[in-house]
């Protein structure tokens, strides 16, 4: 960055359409000629003149164009990576441009500097690199297409996808968990379905022997309760499941104001909350190896 567009990165080809007035402009200059009519040779010549200048306009629309940053903001998988795309004009405004990364394309107008966002599928945890660009216009008559490739050296980080519906928050040790219990410091809040991975101890038995499934006693967590978020204690749970509750688990911490640590395999992160404390969490659970050693 930043990368600049000139005529050693710009291509101009004919649309379909400017094809298609191609072919017409020469029938109407061959019959002009035949019935010798000077009007119709006039109107043609005028035509193809028109159409000869949407070149230079056309290849002056990415000309001298600046790609000056690209930014995204992290997000999970399983949703849409907003990619910002700073651009700088030298001069004049360009009009009907359109940027592509692989099937996401946008359509936009530049009056000034600005940027363009782009929406790209986040489909894995991980680093998305958006890939080469493309951006091209038809401007102003759509007779030329003008385009260029743009190949940023970017990439976007993409958290595990959420649990849809994670169980409630996990409760510190056993001492502590006794010591909650006498005190009653956890209220029940709700009941909901069993889920994989669920303690057996939160099974609420009479509830279930009223009703076909197992239900579970699910716990409101007080806020400033510290917890630890650990990926040893889900044994239940694939390698990617594990990852995404912790997940969930976070966001949930955060929306709760419960203090939290993180325990992985090999990364431990000390309990904390906020902003960066979340972001360091759902970047080690990003980050973590494909598959459990």
């Amino acid at each position: 960055m930043p990368i600049r567009l000139d005529r050693h990165r710009i291509y101009v080809l004919p649309t379909r359409f400017g094809l298609m007035l191609s072919a017409l402009l020469l029938v109407m200059l061959l019959g002009a000629l035949n019935y010798n009519n000077n009007p119709a040779l006039l109107l043609t010549c005028l035509l193809a003149a028109a159409a000869y200048q949407s070149v230079f306009a056309a290849f002056a629309t990415l000309n001298r164009l600046e790609v000056t940053a690209l930014r995204a903001e992290p997000g999970h998988a399983g949703g849409d990576l907003e990619f910002y795309i700073h651009f700088h004009i030298a001069a004049r405004p360009r009009h009907s441009l359109r940027l592509r990364a692989g099937d996401a394309e946008i359509a936009f107008d530049l009056e000034a500097d600005g940027c363009a966002r782009l929406s790209i599928p986040a489909l894995q945890r991980g680093w998305l690199r958006p890939g080469r660009l493309r951006l091209s216009s038809e401007y102003p008559f759509g007779l030329f297409e003008v385009w260029s490739w743009i190949n940023p050296e970017f990439a976007a980080l993409v958290y595990p996808r959420l649990e849809a519906a994670p169980p409630p928050l996990p409760r510190r040790g056993a001492q502590t968990q006794r010591e909650t219990d006498r005190s009653g410091g956890d209220e029940l809040a709700a009941l909901r379905t069993y889920q994989t991975g669920d303690p057996p101890r939160n099974i609420a038995w009479k509830a279930s022997a009223r009703r076909d499934e197992l239900l579970v006693k699910e716990f409101e967590t007080p806020r400033g309760h510290e917890v630890v978020l650990d990926y040893a204690a889900l044994r239940g749970l694939a390698h990617e499941d594990r990852l995404s509750r912790l997940a969930a688990w976070v966001c949930l911490a955060e929306f709760q104001c419960a203090p939290y640590a993180l325990s992985l395999r090999e990364t431990r992160i000390d309990a904390g909350l906020g902003a960066p404390h979340r972001h360091a969490c759902l970047r080690a659970l990003a980050l973590a190896p494909v598959a459990a050693p």
